[in-house]
């Protein structure tokens, strides 16, 4: 339990940079434990509440959120979040209105999955003016007979449920194949159907039961337009089981492995699971377009060999070639998915332009002159107003122990501008701080 008083001003970045006083003196317990009221999202200027404009309650204030890197993972999140099904889209250029508070320019970077946006990584690092003309906005589908996939990797994956009568029920069926698969799909806004399936027992559901029996042509708009009125002997001729879809639109990429969510190991999630890309003829377009993907800036550096460690199961590509103008890593030319003559050994890498790393420079181990490597650059650091707490944070970010000093009378060069690659430290605490040229 936590005993010391945060004596925050308000404006800081985490509470870490809080001041802090002196342990109470009276005990403190699990009962006095403090709590937070989270962030409130709301849907303005719409004709229902599940559409509008995106504005968030910060500090006391509504306010519209910019659009500047709010994609339809975010919006798929926040629909969830508001009981308003998945987002149908995300008009653009003030469809919605003009706002007439402050302008938030945080950025979300959700991949679909999350119950709600808090659970989204956020960076303001970079970000650029935003007016009123560019706030976010999404169109959900908050249908009576909304459908949803759970258990799955993304929001485009896993078993199938129903909505109706104001609760979730499970569709079940003996013979499920890809003709209901793709209504269900479109029906998501998911893209084209790759796989009909029945769940392995432990991904079944045991709650009420939504449909029955489904039918479908292929080409309905809805899943409730289907056929579900079979006979009864009909029903009982098979074993009716819980079904599960996976659509195109369940392709991901991500990072790992790497010093941030912006640099690391890339991987797809392709047919319900991950695996890597080849490093055969890997090169700065192809990184290019999984930054852009990621909302990552540009490529930096495209690596290969493994740089950022081995991964595991599946090598989903080889030999890609992309121009670097493609919206996602499987639209670019590539062999078959699954077949390569590859091992781990060739996995391939990025580091992005947003990508954020920390050093010291003119280092003779834990002292030197502190920079920061962003946008593919290393740059220095001021240090006016730096405290106490701030110098111990860039320390143990460093691995140098838990506590330093500030030294601003440097005996150091001048700084370098150069670009090398970033080593693999870890800022993502420091992200959004101007620092220092000093010695810890």
């Amino acid at each position: 339990m936590w005993d010391r008083e945060l004596q925050c001003v308000g404006n800081e970045s985490f509470l870490v940079f809080c001041p802090m006083g002196n342990p109470r003196d009276q005990p403190c317990t699990h009962t006095d434990a403090a709590g937070v009221t989270y962030t409130r999202f709301r849907l303005v200027n719409g004709s229902t509440a599940c559409e509008g404009r995106v504005e968030v309650h910060v500090l006391g204030t509504w306010g519209s959120l910019c659009a500047s890197r709010w994609d339809l993972s975010d919006a798929h999140v926040l629909c969830r979040h508001l009981d308003c099904g998945f987002a149908e889209s995300i008009p653009r250029g003030g469809h919605f209105g003009r706002g007439t508070g402050p302008v938030w320019k945080d950025s979300f970077h959700c991949d679909g999955t999350e119950a709600h946006l808090g659970q989204c990584p956020v960076t303001a690092l970079g970000a650029s003016p935003c007016s009123h003309e560019n706030s976010a906005a999404v169109i959900c589908s908050a249908g009576s007979a909304s459908l949803r996939l759970v258990l799955g990797g993304s929001r485009c994956d896993g078993r199938v449920e129903i909505f109706q009568h104001g609760t979730w029920g499970r569709v079940l069926d003996d013979h499920w194949d890809m003709r209901e698969a793709s209504v269900v799909c479109r029906q998501l806004r998911c893209g084209e159907a790759e796989t009909a399936y029945n769940p392995p027992k432990p991904q079944r559901g045991t709650g009420p039961v939504g449909l029955r029996g489904v039918r479908c042509a292929g080409h309905e708009a809805n899943l409730t337009l289907c056929n579900t009125s079979l006979p009864e002997s009909m029903l009982a001729a098979g074993i009716a089981e819980d079904v599960g879809v996976v659509c195109r639109g369940s392709r991901q990429v991500r990072l790992v492995n790497g010093p941030g969510r912006c640099a690391g190991r890339v991987e797809i999630y392709y047919q319900g699971s991950w695996g890597t890309i080849c490093d055969d003829s890997w090169d700065l377009p192809d990184a290019t377009v999984v930054c852009h993907q990621l909302g990552c800036g540009g490529a930096v550096e495209a690596v290969g060999s493994a740089q950022f460690g081995e991964g595991s199961g599946q090598i989903w590509l080889d030999a890609v070639n992309c121009s670097g103008a493609e919206a996602a890593l499987w639209d670019c030319p590539a062999g078959s998915w699954g077949q390569h003559d590859c091992g781990h050994k060739e996995d391939a890498g990025v580091v992005c332009s947003e990508f954020v790393d920390l050093r010291l420079e003119n280092s003779d181990g834990c002292s030197g002159r502190l920079q920061v490597f962003y946008n593919g650059t290393w740059g220095s650091v001021c240090s006016n107003s730096m405290t106490p707490e701030t110098v111990s944070l860039a320390c143990k970010e460093l691995g140098c122990g838990d506590g330093g000093f500030l030294e601003t009378r440097l005996p150091y060069a001048a700084p370098r501008m150069a670009a090398p690659t970033p080593q693999t430290g870890n800022l993502s605490s420091l992200a959004a701080l101007g620092l220092l040229e000093a010695r810890l």
